[in-house]
């Protein structure tokens, strides 16, 4: 039997459920959506999420699928999808909450007394970390950006989750991210493989749910939890990241595309005013790649506006 919140899951079946988390002001209970597959046979327990920023759908679809395909008679293990993490982002088409206006993906380990954010984060904490042996987080650039196909291996946890990103697929290997509170945090600090897969945004794309599921089916296979061989790169690029922001506000056009190579000083982007005046050229720092590029057009003063990636090295498997 495998038990997460309030679901118990016999070998060899299915079930799906809400660990809950508080209730709405109109009286419907919130919670983390959990579709759990036991499989027949003992393996390790995956947990696949997605949904942390609601306006971010092409995982959301991909856990759902995977999920559905997967034979609970021959898998080895279980695995836990939660296709929408933050279902009041999701239903703000947003990518912060409609309740708190808080980025999920910035307040890991949460406040167990909090807003509901908060909440949600400590309950993922409490309830699903411990339950779990790895943790696949799905995103996409949102509805402001598109991102070129990457997985983020947080950087001083290499030894840990290198093996799990790699089965990601991706060549690009974004090496850090500064920033913490994200989903992968506490899973890592449980000593538990975590990584952020991104592909796409800007709008939904039968493709994007594609590569997110190819991914989530070399990381079963990596595990030995279905049948098949893990399908690795002969190398990886690992790349850091520089976030830069607009000094202008006005009309945002994009001059490269992600995935773009780009060279010291080339033009990545320009922002006019209404009567088409340039205000400012966004020049790329050094030589890389462009990682993310905005899709909205309206930009403001202090925007992100492109994501430069930086090439560190290679792996080799």
């Amino acid at each position: 039997m495998y038990s997460i919140g309030p679901l118990t899951v016999a070998p060899g079946e299915r079930a799906q459920g809400l660990i809950p988390v508080g209730t709405s002001s109109y009286g419907v209970e919130l919670g983390i959506p959990l579709i759990v597959v036991n499989g027949a046979q003992d393996g390790p327990v995956l947990c696949v999420d997605a949904g942390v920023h609601g306006d971010e759908y092409d995982g959301q679809e991909a856990v759902r699928r995977v999920l559905a395909e997967i034979d609970p008679a021959t898998l080895r293990g279980t695995v836990v999808g939660i296709p929408c993490l933050n279902t009041p982002a999701f239903e703000a088409a947003a990518r912060a909450s409609g309740i708190d206006h808080l980025n999920l993906n910035r307040i890991f380990p949460g406040d167990a007394e909090g807003s509901y954010s908060q909440r949600l984060a400590a309950t993922f904490v409490e309830k699903v970390v411990p339950a779990v042996d790895a943790v696949v987080d799905l995103h996409t650039g949102g509805a402001y950006g598109e991102i070129a196909p990457l997985v983020i291996l947080q950087g001083g946890y290499e030894e840990l989750a290198t093996d799990l990103a790699l089965a990601a697929g991706h060549e690009l290997v974004w090496k850090g991210g500064k920033w913490g509170g994200t989903v992968r945090h506490p899973a890592l600090a449980a000593g538990k493989p975590a990584i952020t897969i991104e592909v796409g945004g800007g709008t939904y794309r039968e493709a994007n749910v594609e590569t997110h599921m190819n991914s989530i089916r070399n990381v079963l296979r990596q595990f030995g939890m279905i049948d098949g061989e893990v399908k690795l790169r002969d190398s990886y690029t690992t790349v850091s990241g520089t976030f830069a922001r607009s000094a202008s506000g006005g009309f945002f056009v994009a001059r490269a595309e992600p995935g773009e190579t780009c060279k010291e000083g080339d033009l990545i982007a320009t922002i006019t005013d209404h009567y088409g005046n340039t205000l400012e050229e966004v020049l790329a720092p050094q030589e890389g790649i462009v990682l993310w590029v905005r899709r909205i057009r309206t930009v403001r003063p202090g925007d992100e506006v492109v994501i430069f990636g930086e090439v560190q090295g290679e792996i080799r498997p």
